[in-house]
């Protein structure tokens, strides 16, 4: 033992191995570096969900959402809609078993005449779109066949590589290429009143951002439908891609398989019970795959067209968080409780009404 506590060479080379081992736990600890953040000790607000503050919020939104659902429903009843279904109705009796042979043959009259009544007044823009049921345009193959880059600009008119099987034809490259193009719709709609054309105006049928920047003024259609299977309307080789507005449309594709797309504008009002004229041209295939088309017209509201979801959505989340405030407020009048004292948690060494 050294005298005064000095400390030996002993004691120096016994400390140094626990020294060190220590240090190099330490350094190898994935242990945290503590602050206030990591450790979640930062100041919060911690609100107490009273009754008061339950019930409230509860009445809240049911005040809110109630008055919403009920303009928004007012305003889809103010929408007038009609819908004619046509693919069946267009095929001739001779034809009845074997639709698909009427509409791949090129010799069958596809002209087809039908008649709708309005039911109630139509103001001015009414807006005719045709609708496709059973049709995956969100298919990953389809959806993906399809050159953005040769739409845009005419320097990328040999940017076909995902536009397989509609990529080239014998003459070149196809603009627009890919499936998506190939398969535009291609049934026409020719309408009058009281033996007057009715006019249907095409004008902003298309996203002006589309027209500007998707769809080049520079593009134009080129061996497009010129191969022996042609899957729907074709193109006129003398406007610009950014001027088709059909095909603009077409293009930006639908999320669900039963969709509307725009087909035009009628720029006059419709009264009751008149009786429009309709000539078809029935002309694209849905009968491969059994799809269905429809002819619809439609006025608009402030919420857009006719929709009943919407207010029906409002109406129900207002009505459960009035019954869920109504609830409460009732729990609390007949089995009223105070706010729990923490002294009686289980962790709690304190006995209640004593401080620490």
């Amino acid at each position: 033992m050294n005298p005064g506590g000095a400390v030996g060479p002993s004691d120096t080379s016994a400390a140094s191995p626990a020294a060190a081992a220590a240090a190099a736990k330490k350094k190898n600890s994935k242990k945290p570096k503590y602050s206030r953040f990591t450790q979640q000790e930062l100041p919060a607000c911690k609100p107490i969900l009273s009754h008061g503050w339950v019930i409230t919020a509860f009445v809240s939104i049911g005040v809110i959402f109630i008055p919403i659902g009920l303009a928004s429903l007012f305003a889809s009843e103010q929408v007038v809609e009609i819908k004619h279904r046509y693919d069946k109705d267009c095929i001739p009796s001779t034809y009845s078993n074997d639709a698909l042979a009427y509409i791949q043959s090129n010799t069958t009259n596809k002209t087809c005449i039908r008649s709708l009544t309005v039911p109630k007044k139509m103001k001015s823009p009414i807006y005719v779109y045709y609708q496709l049921d059973n049709f995956y345009q969100n298919h990953r193959r389809y959806f993906k066949s399809r050159s953005d880059d040769q739409l845009r600009s005419k320097a990328y008119e040999f940017d076909t590589e995902d536009c397989d099987p509609e990529s080239t034809s014998a003459g070149g490259p196809i603009v627009p290429c890919g499936l998506i193009a190939w398969s535009l719709f291609n049934d026409t709609y020719g309408l009058s009143l009281q033996n007057k054309v009715l006019e249907i105006s095409k004008k902003d049928i298309a996203w002006k951002s589309d027209q500007q920047h998707k769809f080049g003024s520079d593009v134009y259609p080129k061996n497009f439908q010129s191969s022996g299977l042609i899957g729907g309307a074709k193109l006129n080789d003398s406007i610009p891609l950014s001027e088709q507005v059909d095909l603009i449309v077409w293009m930006r594709t639908a999320a669900l398989p039963t969709f509307r797309k725009l087909y035009g504008k009628i720029e006059v009002d419709l009264e009751a019970n008149q009786s429009i004229s309709v000539v078809i041209q029935n002309n694209y295939n849905t009968y491969s795959f059994g799809g269905k088309k429809t002819l619809v017209l439609s006025t608009t509201s402030w919420i857009g067209g006719k929709n009943d979801f919407l207010g029906i959505a409002y109406l129900t989340v207002g009505g459960l968080s009035l019954l869920m405030a109504i609830t409460f407020a009732l729990l609390y009048v007949t089995m009223p409780r105070p706010l729990g004292d923490p002294s009686f948690l289980t962790w709690s060494t304190t006995p209640a009404g004593q401080s620490n």
